[in-house]
């Protein structure tokens, strides 16, 4: 070992030094305390000098493993040598952490990702927290991020790795808040509840073992953790861990293990040492997320193994504990049997039944005193059970009460002592069920009289029973009859309680006595301090007198101190869940214990008083009733004023919010009133300019109204000149039957001079005849041209008109659809005469090419008849007149073409009336007929 440390030490090489630490590892199993006291030194320097290499650090780690862990030493050893074993690793370990740099190094090490640096690390350190844990948490508390890199051991990917860290957390973590602290908050709560659903809840493994413990050391006396483990919702997941099938045969140790572990946990949340409002949130919370719904199924299923199914019991009983909805929610849960049947009966039959395990009776009478624990709706439910008016006559259903006297009166001791122990509980603090309770009367045997239950029990009291069954019928009576002093005169009304109890006091008995004479001699306390002087026999001062002469003060002040110093007393005080070895040591109570404490030092002091002070405090006590009264009743009043303060708070309020409310529309309403006003101001200004319009609109309106006249005049000019039209092409129809009469006149011209001279005669006669129509035709030409004209300038007003509409229309909101109405029909009514104004100028132009027909026709006859006549050559000239007189017509034509083109009225060329006569004919048949 001694050349090997020299190596390590002195060899430049890095493959002679790995070599030479690899060989103090494979020596440092079996020479551990050699290696250790040569070795240690060097290997730390290995550590901190050769961090490079990942092999040599993870021989080093494992080597200091081996010498400071005592794991594999423990193996070896004898049994006779553990002291030796321990005293050696924790040298070792103090040696190391001396120097604080060593356990930092440590820590860098494993953050180290390495698998053969990283494990021996984790390995290593929780080593040295088994050996020196305070020292070394306070080492790595004090190290910047020490508690944090350690938490990301949970992280790893590897479950060596992962499991180990583990471990390493759950001794970093023992006793010590601090730390707790720093780890809930660095998200350990989630990764570990991760893993445990990951290995499959209560059927995982050993890792979800170590799981629960490490959550166990987080929660346990550490409100801090708690409170943050209840507002992160953590308690919901819990409840997946609970649910167990039909079939509960068959489960392995390890799910039994975790099961237990799982209730530990529940319990930690709403232990009865936490603080009560800590305590009532998680019970709370329980509740709403359907855990102790889960619970109470575990608690009614079958097949569940006893010590899982009596720590069900009992995380039932903390979960329900002075909590009153989950305690309602308990009372109405009911085990699967036909008929079903209270859960609380099946417990309670469980309870007396003396073939049943120790420890699920003692968890059940846990489970009853929660249940009853601040619920005097539950211990009203009870009591009620044992009335006469209540009590099933026909027999087919057990009540608790009837299991609570069945177990009170039996043969079995520790079923006498819970049964009174659970029905004190049923009556704790309620003086109401206390007077009720003395109604109850208990048939003993046939043909005897009913007897009460208070005194059935001083009945077995006096019978000499054992001590368990008679230290419960004691506490029994002593919490009954204690603040209740009805109870107390009916207990004094038996004349055999008194001698009884001075009796059992005054005797010099044994050990095991003793506790009954102390329990006695309370019972005879609270007789004399709770009594009311009603019976004349039992009055206070006689009772002090009996006990000066029977058994003197001083003996009965002692004996009374016999309970409180008893050692089963002291470990009864301690917590409220009964917790016994052996059913032997099953003697107190807790909540009587709190009753003694209580009790003990009135009763001394009430013991030395003499008459005249008895009097005093009487008359004290009677004024102080008389205040308390008077008290009760300005309370009364005062409760009242309050009730009615606040019911005319309320009223303020809500009138107040009702103000609210009214101002706030009454505000809205000033803000819509002045905007109407804005808005009535505005149509005020429009209005002003509106009548300023309105004339020009009226005589708009008016002159629409002209314009209505003037169409109406126009369409009867139209049918006027549509009827001259008519005869004009009648009379040109007979024109042409003229000249074809002429035609055929000419053929016969030659034949004879006589034939001739008539036709000249006749020629001439017809020739007078065309002038007149030419002037007629002439004269209607000009009346066109008039008319024509006439129409156009009313085209013009029509348009100017139309634009003044426009607006006036756009102004004027109320007549906007009429005067739109009106434009339509107006503008019809102008599309209608300019096609009018198209059609007549298409019958003049038919006209004239008639005319022009004509005319071509009568100068051929001219030619023709010249030689025959002189008198067609002046009728030549006048036709040639008449041409000039066409001519200038159509320039006037031309002209009128044009301004209508101005006018935007569109008029086609020659060629193209010529071709569209007849369509335009057509058209102007097809609108007079949608006219």
């Amino acid at each position: 070992i001694q050349k090997l440390c020299d190596r390590v030490a002195s060899s430049t090489l890095l493959d002679d030094r790995r070599d030479a630490v690899r060989a103090l590892k494979s020596l440092s199993k079996k020479y551990r305390l050699e290696v250790g006291i040569q070795a240690m030194e060097h290997l730390i320097h290995v550590l901190q000098t050769d961090g490079s290499d990942s092999e040599i650090i993870g021989y080093a780690l494992d080597t200091l493993y081996n010498v400071i862990s005592n794991d594999l030493e423990e193996e070896e050893q004898e049994e006779n040598l553990p002291k030796q074993v321990d005293d050696l690793g924790s040298q070792f370990t103090e040696i190391f952490i001396k120097q604080q740099e060593n356990v930092t190094l440590l820590l860098t090490l494993v953050e180290e990702f390495d698998f053969h640096v990283r494990w021996p690390g984790v390995k290593l350190l929780t080593s040295l927290l088994k050996q020196q844990g305070p020292q070394v948490q306070q080492i790595i508390l004090v190290s910047p991020m020490g508690v944090s890199r350690l938490m990301d051991l949970l992280a790893d990917s590897r479950e060596v790795i992962r499991n180990d860290g583990l471990l390493l957390l759950q001794q970093l973590t023992k006793s010590n808040a601090a730390i707790q602290k720093i780890v809930a908050f660095e998200n350990a709560f989630e990764r570990l509840l991760d893993i445990i659903t990951e290995e499959g809840n209560s059927d995982g493994g050993i890792v979800v073992e170590d799981c629960l413990l490490l959550l166990q050391n987080l929660l346990k006396n550490n409100n801090s953790n708690q409170n943050f483990f209840k507002e992160g919702s953590y308690i919901q997941r819990m409840k997946p861990w609970f649910e167990v099938g039909d079939d509960n045969c068959g489960w392995s140790a390890q799910k039994v293990t975790n099961l237990h572990l799982m209730l530990q946990l529940v319990r930690v949340l709403v232990s009865p040492t936490n603080p009560p409002g800590a305590t009532s949130s998680c019970q709370k919370a329980m509740f709403h997320c359907g855990l102790l719904q889960q619970l109470c199924t575990i608690l009614m299923a079958t097949g569940v193994p006893a010590d899982i199914l009596t720590e069900t019991i009992n995380t039932v009983s903390e979960v329900i504990r002075g909590c009153q909805m989950n305690q309602d929610y308990f009372a109405s849960v009911n085990a699967p049997s036909n008929p079903p049947r209270p859960a609380i009966v099946v417990l309670l039959m469980s309870m007396v039944n003396e073939r049943q395990p120790f420890v699920l009776r003692c968890a059940v009478l846990y489970c009853f005193q929660c249940f009853l624990y601040k619920n005097q709706k539950g211990q009203g439910e009870i009591v009620s059970t044992l009335l006469p008016s209540t009590i099933d006559a026909t027999g087919n259903s057990v009540s608790a009460g009837q299991l609570l006297c069945g177990g009170l009166f039996s043969t079995d001791s520790l079923s006498n002592w819970c049964a009174a122990v659970a029905l004190a509980h049923a009556l704790q603090e309620n003086a109401t069920l206390k007077e009720q309770l003395l109604r109850v009367q208990l048939a003993t045997s046939i043909g005897n009289p009913p007897v009460s239950l208070l005194q059935q029990c001083t009945n077995i009291l006096s019978q000499g029973s054992k001590v368990q069954t008679r230290v419960g019928l004691l506490m029994l009576l002593c919490t009954w009859l204690s603040n209740c002093s009805i109870a107390v005169t009916h207990f004094l009304h038996n004349p055999a309680n008194i001698p009884f109890l001075t009796g059992q006091i005054a005797e010099n008995l044994g050990e095991e006595e003793q506790l009954v004479q102390g329990l006695c001699a309370l019972l005879l306390g609270i007789s004399i301090y709770y009594n009311d002087n009603s019976l004349e026999n039992y009055r206070k001062e006689k009772l002090k007198q009996l006990i000066e002469k029977r058994i003197g003060r001083e003996n009965f002040i002692e004996k009374l101190g016999f309970i409180s110093k008893h050692e089963l007393y002291s470990r009864a005080a301690q917590k409220p869940q009964p917790s016994f070895s052996s059913p032997d040591h099953m003697m107190f109570d807790h909540e009587f214990t709190k009753l003694v404490k209580e009790l003990e030092g009135v009763i001394s002091k009430a013991i030395y008083k003499s008459s005249e002070e008895d009097k005093k405090e009487e008359e004290v006590k009677k004024t102080l009733e008389q205040h308390d009264n008077i008290v009760t009743h300005y309370k009364k009043v005062i409760r009242e004023q309050d009730q009615e303060l606040e019911e005319l708070k309320q009223r303020i309020n809500t009138l107040t919010s009702q103000n609210e409310q009214l101002q706030a529309t009454v505000t809205q309403q000033v803000s819509q009133i002045q905007q109407h006003k804005d808005q009535y101001n505005l149509l005020k200004v429009q209005l002003g300019k509106d009548t300023q319009h309105h004339n020009s609109h009226s005589d708009t309106f008016q002159m629409n109204g002209i314009q209505m006249e003037e169409v109406s005049k126009l369409k009867e000019e139209l049918e006027e000149w549509k009827n001259k039209h008519e005869l004009l092409q009648g009379q040109l129809r007979e024109k042409d039957s003229v000249i074809e009469k002429l035609k055929s006149s000419q053929l016969e011209m030659g034949a004879t001079e006589q034939s001739s001279q008539t036709s000249k005669s006749g020629g001439l006669e017809h020739n007078n005849e065309l002038q007149k129509e030419l002037e007629m035709l002439r004269s209607q030409i000009q009346l066109q041209s008039a008319e024509i004209s006439k129409l156009q300038i009313e085209n013009q007003k029509l348009q100017v008109m139309n634009t003044m509409t426009d607006p006036v229309l756009g102004d004027s909101g109320a007549t906007a659809a009429n005067s739109s109405e009106l434009e339509g029909r107006l503008e019809q009514e102008i599309k209608e005469l300019k096609s009018e104004v198209k059609a007549l100028s298409e019958e003049k132009e038919s006209l004239k090419q008639h005319l022009d027909s004509s005319s071509s026709t009568v100068a051929i006859l001219q030619d023709e008849k010249s030689k025959l006549q002189q008198e067609v050559a002046e009728s030549k000239k006048e036709q040639d007149d008449l041409l000039v007189l066409l001519a200038d017509q159509d320039q006037k034509l031309s002209a009128l073409k044009i301004k209508l083109k101005d006018l935007g009225v569109p008029v086609e060329d020659e060629d193209d009336i010529e071709s569209g006569d007849q369509g335009d004919e057509d058209e102007d048949g097809d609108e007079e007929e949608q006219d």
